[in-house]
């Protein structure tokens, strides 16, 4: 595989992460150092273990799995977009908001942005290729794209209040349906 598919690979894949970080970041009162790097990390961390599981599980796993994994993204993005939808409407001095850089919320996000990347990695097995160093490739351009997103939507969330938390959960929302058409349709 040359460097220049590859790097097509780690952006296309890291799209969604890169949507749910400025998700992330409109939710957030303020965005610190300490938020983007746990996001970062986490987002970047399980892009780059999920091929790597997805080319050992290979043929054995993938017909399975190829069968249900837009239903589990769309069923996580659905349950996260509409809490943050649900949080938006109700008076925001009451609400106690989840952090989503923190504890379940943030695994759950990590899991659902890198479900097409097991997919990759079981492709990449069919194929005969060592994920070793597209795994991690996929994991450092997740990581950077996830960072550069939820910076991004820190910059609006702090204008535009209830309207950004809407906006996120909406996105959260089109991202999961968007896998479950694609897949759907395909």
């Amino acid at each position: 595989m040359n460097w220049l598919n590859l790097l097509g690979i780690a952006v296309g894949l890291a799209m969604d992460a890169f949507a749910v970080s400025v998700a992330a970041g409109l939710t957030l009162d303020s965005v610190t150092p300490r938020h983007t790097f746990r996001l970062a990390f986490h987002f970047g961390l399980f892009q780059c273990a999920m091929p790597i599981l997805g080319w050992l599980a290979g043929k054995e796993v993938a017909t399975y799995i190829s069968d249900y994994d837009h239903w589990v993204a769309f069923a996580l993005l659905a349950f996260v977009g509409g809490k943050m939808l649900l949080d938006a409407r109700g008076d925001r001095s009451k609400v106690n908001k989840s952090d989503p850089t923190r504890g379940l919320m943030l695994v759950t996000l990590s899991v659902a942005t890198s479900i097409d990347a097991l997919a990759v990695g079981m492709s990449m097995a069919f194929m005969q290729v060592s994920m070793w160093m597209p795994a991690v490739v996929i994991g450092i351009v997740a990581a950077a794209l996830s960072g550069v997103g939820i910076t991004f939507g820190s910059r609006f969330g702090s204008r535009v209040g209830r309207w950004a938390e809407a906006l996120g959960g909406c996105v959260l929302l089109f991202i999961g349906t968007r896998i479950l058409v694609s897949h759907v349709t395909a």
